[in-house]
């Protein structure tokens, strides 16, 4: 099971090819990270499901690129 609590406030998210999607303002309930406004493209929240993490380590890795990612946000 992925440790979570390794998520903190303005980590860089990257998709599976290594692009920066955006930062983590906070994660919202046990199943999704939401992503900061001033991170985004289009000025609004977006959220990330947990299910997609790939791993963590200073940064959060998921496992998808950001072609499926955002389609689903």
């Amino acid at each position: 099971m992925m440790d979570l609590s390794k998520i903190k406030e303005h980590m860089d998210v990257f998709d599976s090819t290594g692009k920066n999607i955006g930062q983590v303002d906070h994660l919202e309930g046990k199943d999704k990270i939401k992503l900061t406004k001033s991170s985004s493209p289009d000025g609004q929240h977006h959220f990330v499901p947990v299910a997609w993490i790939d791993h963590i380590d200073t940064h959060v890795h998921l496992k998808k690129p950001v072609s499926d990612v955002t389609t689903m946000m």
